[in-house]
């Protein structure tokens, strides 16, 4: 009992009034000893009933305290047994030692003391390594959140169905917004009848309408070619599983025409707000459209997932946007006092010929300009055009190194321009970018979720053959202001020759007028075949890359060099081509070790199978009929069944053409 009770009454007010009253009594039987007795007697009878009554106290609180501790008790028994928390004590052995009702009810046992925990809960066993922390665990028809205490084993449950339940119908409510584009509606419909335009946008209308339907989509055309769609996350999944199969068949409805009708379609589900979830949508559909359509881009979580793309880009039929940027690059040639050009890693002949070009754009407009090029590259591809350009009488004054280009953008007014790029990771030197007030882009590979942060000006199109293609073009709005010299139109050609395989894939009326204006400021094609020569040894070592070749899937060829040897990227994608060549084969992919350590992927193919989503896939990207991929610290059998894997997966769902 606590001191507290037990003092309540003789604490030391208490002595001090019997002591008083002690006192007292004494005083009286000094005046008269009569008062001394009677005042004795008076003490003692008082003294006797605190005393009593204390014992009496004493006994009923103690009984107080042991009914309440009982009662106490078996309200936490009760607790224990009744609140919906399961408990599970168990021991060393992973037995179980105790459980309360709870447990008993999750379970439908009745006796499972002294039993194994993963034979009572089979499911515990996928957690066995789960100190700490909660998962859940689905036990018939119900979810349960398990919190494991290692140190005092035991397990405690709780009963989350509904939770789950509400969670998951929270996630399939979750709205859904998107945007479909009808490409090439323009051009599809040059030389039809106005009652054949008419017919050929209501079919594919019909058809657009009667998939939205089936997939619980509210559409609304917006615009001629440009339709705005709400829908649900549960909708959007059904879509991705399906791998939207209405792209098609809009392909196939209008393959019958000159040009076909492809859709590109940009969703999103990414975005607290539903302002948001449209800006997220339009970007997505902003991607797919710079990536060449007939393919949808999903937003619906970190990163951006694309299905489709079967079909290559189809070339634009005007001028106007080329036109546009050629002016607009000029006005800001005129705001800048120095350029420089920079291309990707590993630069190859199409960057060094656009590179050339745009220095020759900007030597027109006065601007000083240089070609940021690493002095310790040993690239095949170029070596004869760099020794080219450092013979030159002028051109060799407008190659400089990164560090000296860091210089140059201490300067604000220096313009940088990236060149057969638009992948802040590719890029030859990130200090450069990072530094950088303004960016020009001019690309023509399809589009990436890696893109370079406020650029001022993108000239990306992915219909174009080749970079030099379009710098070409560009120049073509600057002509009659200065001709340009042998070296600089044959720059620009081998770069195109060497992206279309002398002309032989992606090459369009476009880039023969490209070459076309080039063969006529002075390119020579005997050089550009000079350029693109090929050494006896670098033959002989691709011809062993070749030799090692396993057909796949009936008709793609993968060929795999040595462990211990390290090939060129430029031998690499040359075996790549090489195989495409065979008869049969309708898509290649070689793997190799580059001199930088990393493992290189080249792919090729005919145009039934997007080598690009492959590439995707394992981290690089392109075109559809030519792409790469670098993986790290992997070896080449590593490398080969991880491509293996990606084609078996997207071969088996449907995403490429065989």
């Amino acid at each position: 009992m606590p001191k507290f009770v037990i003092q309540r009454w003789h604490g030391y007010h208490m002595v001090f009034a019997m002591c008083f009253s002690l006192i007292l009594i004494a005083l009286l039987s000094t005046y008269k000893w009569i008062y001394g007795v009677i005042g004795l007697v008076f003490f003692t009878v008082l003294a006797w009933v605190l005393y009593r009554a204390e014992r009496a106290f004493r006994k009923d609180f103690t009984e107080y305290v042991l009914t309440l501790g009982n009662r106490v008790k078996n309200a936490g028994q009760t607790a224990v047994d009744e609140l919906p928390l399961g408990i599970l004590l168990y021991d060393r052995d992973g037995k179980i030692e105790w459980h309360n009702t709870f447990v008993e009810r999750m379970t439908g046992l009745d006796r499972m003391v002294g039993k194994e925990i993963g034979e009572v809960l089979p499911s515990l066993k996928q957690h066995a390594s789960e100190k700490e922390g909660s998962f859940t665990m689905e036990l018939g028809e119900h979810i349960y959140q398990v919190t494991p205490q290692s140190e005092e084993r035991l397990y405690f449950f709780w009963d989350v169905t509904e939770l789950s339940r509400l969670k998951k119908q929270l996630h399939d409510d979750r709205a859904v917004l998107g945007f479909i584009h009808l490409d090439n509606f323009d051009e599809a419909g040059q030389g039809l009848t106005d009652q054949e335009s008419t017919l050929l946008l209501s079919n594919v209308t019909s058809a657009i309408s009667k998939w939205a339907l089936e997939y619980d989509i509210a559409l609304k055309r917006i615009e001629t070619d440009k339709m705005f769609f709400v829908t649900q996350q549960k909708s959007l999944e059904k879509l991705m599983k399906s791998r939207f199969g209405i792209l098609d068949v809009v392909r196939e409805m209008t393959r019958q025409n000159k040009i076909p009708i492809t859709l590109s379609i940009g969703a999103a589900s990414v975005g607290q707000t539903m302002a948001e979830r449209v800006q997220n949508a339009q970007a997505a559909l902003d991607i797919t459209l710079a990536r060449g359509g007939d393919q949808a881009a999903v937003h619906a979580g970190e990163q951006i997932t694309f299905y489709g793309g079967k079909t290559n880009a189809v070339e634009k039929r005007t001028r106007v946007r080329a036109r546009v940027i050629s002016h607009a690059m000029s006005n800001l040639f005129r705001d800048s006092k120095r350029v420089l050009v920079m291309g990707h890693k590993r630069p190859d002949m199409d960057v060094l010929g656009a590179a050339v070009g745009v220095v020759k754009f900007a030597t027109l407009h006065d601007c000083e300009a240089a070609i940021v090029l690493d002095e310790d590259e040993d690239n095949l591809s170029i070596q004869r055009l760099l020794m080219a350009l450092k013979n030159h009488e002028y051109l060799k004054d407008h190659l400089i190194s990164p560090e000296k280009a860091m210089h140059w953008l201490d300067d604000p007014d220096t313009l940088l321009i990236l060149v057969d790029t638009h992948k802040p990771s590719l890029v030859m030197e990130p200090r450069l970018l990072d530094k950088a007030k303004r960016v020009v882009v001019i690309d023509h590979h399809r589009r990436g979720e890696d893109f370079v942060s406020d650029p001022v000006l993108v000239y990306l199109e992915p219909y174009a053959s080749s970079t030099c293609e379009l710098v070409t073009e560009l120049l073509q709005y600057q002509d009659g202001r200065l001709p340009m010299d042998t070296l600089e139109a044959t720059a620009l050609l081998s770069g195109i020759v060497v992206d279309t395989k002398n002309f032989a894939f992606r090459a369009g009326s476009r880039t023969f007028e490209a070459a076309s204006f080039l063969r006529r400021h002075g390119a020579d094609l005997m050089m550009v075949q000079s350029l693109l020569k090929e050494d006896l040894g670098h033959y002989v070592k691709r011809a062993e890359i070749i030799k090692n070749t396993e057909i796949y899937f009936e008709n793609i060829a993968v060929a795999l060099g040595k462990e211990d040897e390290e090939y060129h990227q430029l031998l690499i994608a040359q075996a790549a081509d090489t195989l495409l060549n065979m008869q049969g084969i309708r898509a290649s992919f070689v793997i190799g070790k580059r001199e930088d350590g990393l493992v290189s992927i080249s792919a090729r193919s005919q145009g039934e199978i997007n080598v690009q989503v492959v590439m995707e896939k394992m981290g690089g990207g392109g075109h559809m009929t030519n792409a790469a991929c670098q993986l790290e610290q992997v070896s080449l059998a590593e490398a080969k069944e991880k491509l293996l894997n990606v084609l078996n997966e997207i071969l088996e769902s449907g995403g490429v053409n065989r």
